[in-house]
């Protein structure tokens, strides 16, 4: 049985762009976190519902795992997959917590795109497995791509490789599940203040380094006030040197090198 690393993220930086209908377009830095992982395998079984083995809050059809499958069905119309997901159940040793910025849904659902285009040698390029995963959610595109770090723009679906050196990370997640929709309607609501294509380039072409040595998060990340806002126990969790990825409710620390 082969198993298969689904990595945490953090966001260096998150600002909004603009809007595009009712989506908020961002510019934002995705690093992965190496030491911060979930293992996906399959497994055989008997039974020909589909089953993913883990210990996730959700049911099944809200599981990001499920909804890749359902994409990647839609997209290939293979048989040799429903059948595969018969026979075999996905199972998940769950190491990135939820609801709190990391991404562990998003690579989840990455990790299961590439396990079943390599176990089922169905061919699709990274850049198909990107298209099919964005319709499960905007982050999974970065997660297909498997680059260290990385720009994210637009609604998730632009994904440029950053080149610079590999950092280490420590996480610390509070106890609080926070929303992100909840997170962004509050944005919207109250703080919406876009930034304007030279702060966009400006931010793309510094090294993450330099952009924690520089700015703090109530800077570099557009959802930290109204996360605060919408669950102001998020302030008792505040610590020095340590940064807010994504709407939270993580927060992160450079190791230094």
């Amino acid at each position: 049985m082969k198993f298969y690393k689904s990595y945490a993220k953090v966001n260096i930086f998150l600002k909004v762009t603009s809007k595009r209908g009712d989506y908020h377009e961002i510019v934002s830095r995705f690093v992965i976190v190496d030491g911060l992982y979930d293992v996906l395998s399959f497994e055989q079984h008997n039974d020909e519902k589909f089953i993913i083995d883990g210990n996730f809050s959700c049911d099944v059809e809200s599981n990001t795992i499920f909804k890749a499958y359902l994409s990647l069905r839609q997209y290939t119309k293979s048989k040799e997959l429903e059948n595969l997901l018969k026979t075999h159940k996905v199972v998940v040793e769950k190491n990135i917590p939820a609801f709190a910025g990391l991404g562990g849904g998003s690579s989840n659902a990455a990790t299961f795109l590439k396990m079943c285009n390599e176990v089922l040698h169905l061919g699709l390029s990274l850049s198909e497995l990107a298209k099919i995963g964005l319709e499960v959610g905007a982050d999974v595109p970065f997660f297909v791509y498997n680059y260290k770090s990385a720009n994210v723009s637009g609604i998730g679906e632009i994904v440029e490789e950053f080149d610079e050196e590999s950092l280490k990370y420590i996480t610390y997640t509070p106890k609080i599940e926070i929303s992100t929709p909840c997170v962004y309607k509050r944005y919207s609501k109250s703080f919406y203040n876009p930034i304007d294509a030279s702060t966009s380039e400006k931010l793309k072409n510094m090294k993450t380094i330099d952009l924690l040595d520089n700015y703090d998060s109530t800077y570099l990340n557009d959802l930290f006030a109204p996360a605060l806002y919408e669950y102001s126990n998020l302030k008792e969790h505040i610590r020095d040197d340590y940064f807010f990825s994504g709407s939270g409710s993580s927060f992160f620390k450079l190791v230094n090198p």
